[in-house]
C-alpha cells in the first residue's frame, strides 16, 4: 500500500491507473477504523480494480464544543489494517493541505433543506463542513465511485444530493451498518463510552427495533404514536434522546399516509457521548421483532 500526504503525490500514482483505465474506488475517513469501515473497503474492493481510502479528521464539520481535538488518532494502526486489507493508496494529508489559505477563508458547499435537520439542526455547521470536505476529496481523487456507511444515513442522502445537484461524475455506493453482535452500530465514538454505558448503548438499537414493531403493527397509520414509544423506551432506558423521527426514506420528509419505504432516525445522548442510528423499514407484511 502507497501512503502519500499531499495532493500532487496523489495525483502522480493515479496517473498509471487512469492511463490502463482501471476503475478506482474511494472510501473517505477519519481515521480510527473499525469493522464497520473495512466493510466499505471489501465493498470498494469488489466494485473496482484500486481502492483508494483517505484519512483526515476535518474541523470544519465539528462545533466549537465538539471533540476535534479530542478525536482519537490511530494512524500506525489504521494504516496496518488497511494494508492488510488489499488497500492500494492511502491519502492522509494534513490540515494545510486541505484549507492552504484557513478554514475560514476556505469556500464552503451548502446543501439546503436535508442539513439543517436532526443532526444539522444539533450540530449547527456539521452538514457543510462535511459536504466541503467530501467535495474536496471528491475533486482530488476522482475516483469512479465513492463508499459511505449507512449509518449516518442523513450524510449518506446530503452527498448523494450534492453529487446530483453538482454533476459529479461519481457513482455513490451505501452499505448497511455493521453493528456490534449486541446490536450497537459500530461507530469511532463508541470508545468514549464508559463499561457501564456500553451496557446501556444497544438500547438506542432496541428503540429503534421497538419504533418497527409498532410501525408494522399498525401497517403505518400512526406514525406519531410510534415514534413516541421509542421515545419513550429510550428515556427508559437511561438514554437522553435528542430526536427521534420517521421519515420518508427519499428524502428525510415526514412520513405520511401511503409512505411505505420509511427510515426511523435517532440521536440521543449517554453520559457525554452522543450516538445515532437508523432502521429503514418497508411497511408490508407482518410486525417484527
Amino acid at each position: 500500500m502507497q501512503t502519500v500526504k499531499t495532493i500532487s503525490a496523489l495525483r502522480a500514482e493515479l496517473a498509471p491507473w487512469r492511463v490502463k483505465g482501471e476503475r478506482i474506488a474511494f472510501v473517505p475517513t477519519m481515521g480510527n477504523l473499525h469493522a464497520g469501515h473495512l466493510k466499505l473497503v471489501q465493498i470498494a474492493k469488489k466494485q473496482a480494480k484500486r481502492v483508494v481510502v483517505s484519512i483526515f479528521v476535518n474541523p470544519l464539520q465539528f462545533g466549537p464544543k465538539e471533540d476535534f481535538a479530542s478525536y482519537p488518532c490511530t494512524f500506525d494502526e489504521d494504516s496496518r489494517i488497511l494494508s492488510e486489507n488489499g488497500v492500494d493508496m492511502l491519502f492522509a494529508p494534513e490540515l494545510a493541505e486541505m484549507y492552504p489559505d484557513g478554514l475560514d477563508a476556505s469556500a464552503k458547499v451548502e446543501v439546503p433543506g436535508m442539513s439543517d435537520i436532526f443532526c444539522g439542526a444539533s450540530r449547527p455547521g456539521h452538514f457543510r463542513g462535511a459536504a466541503t470536505v467530501v467535495n474536496k476529496l471528491f475533486n482530488i481523487v476522482q475516483p469512479d465511485l465513492a463508499v459511505f456507511g449507512e449509518k449516518d444515513y442523513q450524510q449518506l442522502l446530503i452527498i448523494r444530493r450534492m453529487v446530483k445537484d453538482l454533476a459529479v461524475p461519481i457513482e455513490i455506493v451505501g452499505v448497511p451498518t455493521v453493528r456490534e453482535p449486541d446490536g450497537l452500530a459500530m461507530s469511532s465514538r463508541n470508545g468514549y463510552l464508559s463499561a457501564e454505558e456500553r451496557r446501556q448503548a444497544p438500547q438506542l438499537y432496541q428503540a429503534l427495533c421497538a419504533v418497527r414493531y409498532q410501525l408494522m403493527k399498525n401497517k403505518g397509520h400512526d406514525f406519531a404514536a410510534a415514534e413516541e414509544v421509542g421515545l419513550v423506551w429510550l428515556r427508559n432506558a437511561g438514554l437522553r434522546p435528542d430526536y427521534l423521527t420517521v421519515c420518508r426514506t427519499r428524502d428525510l420528509g415526514p412520513a405520511g399516509a401511503g409512505d411505505r419505504d420509511v427510515v426511523i432516525l435517532a440521536a440521543a445522548w449517554l453520559g457525554t457521548t452522543r450516538l445515532i442510528d437508523n432502521l429503514q423499514v418497508t411497511l408490508q407484511g407482518d410486525p417484527q421483532s
